[in-house]
């Protein structure tokens, strides 16, 4: 279940990094130093970013899908049978990226408090 919850997260951020670019670069000047000061820099390799920028895009549409499909579910078991199903597909998104899911949601992790980092991941998931 934890690692479900992690997962729809990282979803939830994917579909948000275009969106939050121009707050991250509003807020970078308070977020660093704020940063710096509550987390420990974790050193992810370029290779890592991309993976991480790939499956963020694929796990993005499965979200888009599986929110629909959510909302149109009845009663608190389909609703955990639509959850469950969306959870496995982004699972296998990540694990076929290369990453584990623990690395994906720890980029995801510092993506949020690191601008410069979520920044650099935009821009491998345009290109």
């Amino acid at each position: 279940m934890q690692r479900m919850t992690a997962l729809f997260s990282a979803a939830l951020l994917s579909l948000g990094l275009a969106a939050t670019q121009a707050q991250a670069q509003q807020d970078s000047a308070a977020n660093a130093e704020q940063s710096q000061a509550t987390a420990p820099a974790q050193d992810f390799s370029d290779q890592q970013l991309q993976q991480f920028a790939d499956a963020s895009q694929e796990i993005a549409v499965i979200s888009q899908e599986y929110t629909k499909e959510l909302q149109a579910a009845e009663g608190k078991q389909a609703q955990q049978d639509v959850r469950m199903e969306a959870n496995e597909k982004m699972v296998e998104v990540v694990e076929d990226s290369g990453l584990d899911v623990d690395t994906f949601n720890a980029i995801g992790q510092a993506i949020q408090q690191d601008p410069e980092m979520m920044q650099r991941v935009q821009e491998m998931a345009q290109s």
